[in-house]
């Protein structure tokens, strides 16, 4: 059987990814929360377990169970099971979910997200989920009172993206409503 995962964030932006048989699914149970980590100054987007919680995102295929690339890609992440936990009629597989162990966050001092992270995000849900699910995104998301650094000049983020003024006007909207 050919496992799957279940994106949350940047991965729900297919253009940053070739995984095949990217499909809409709800992972019940959690929520998504920004956390600082010890290797960066930056904040990253993971997932904590919420009762009552879920979110919506992306399931895809990993072609051959090789989960080499997608792991150097998610480094810095631990890979859990979450099949039980994933609605979708589609993953006819195991499912996994990176996470930022909690053993390496932090508190927050100094660290900030990456608006060109963000609107990879934002453009991602957009795409899948039109604007309701981007408006969702920030909904189900948390510790949005981490500063923001505005890198669109400059992008850090390595898979940065480039968006429409009306993606990127959302993007700023949107963030301007929780922070």
């Amino acid at each position: 059987m050919t496992p799957w995962f279940f994106g949350y964030g940047s991965l729900v932006n297919t253009a940053t990814h070739s995984y095949p048989a990217a499909r809409p699914a709800r992972l019940a149970g959690y929520r998504r929360i920004w956390v600082a980590a010890e290797r960066a100054d930056v904040v990253y987007l993971s997932v904590h377990a919420a009762e009552g919680g879920q979110i919506d995102g992306l399931v895809a295929q990993v072609p051959g169970a090789d989960w080499a690339a997608l792991d150097v890609r998610e480094t810095g992440y631990t890979r859990h099971d979450v099949t039980a936990h994933v609605s979708t009629s589609d993953a006819t597989g195991p499912v996994a979910v990176y996470q930022v162990p909690s053993e390496t966050t932090q508190t927050a001092n100094g660290h900030h997200i990456l608006l060109s992270y963000l609107d990879v995000v934002v453009q991602g849900f957009l795409r899948e989920f039109g604007q309701a699910g981007a408006e969702a995104f920030f909904a189900t998301t948390d510790n949005w009172h981490i500063p923001v650094q505005d890198d669109r000049a400059s992008p850090r983020y390595p898979r940065a993206q480039r968006l429409t003024s009306q993606e990127q006007a959302l993007t700023e909207r949107l963030l301007a409503q929780v922070q």
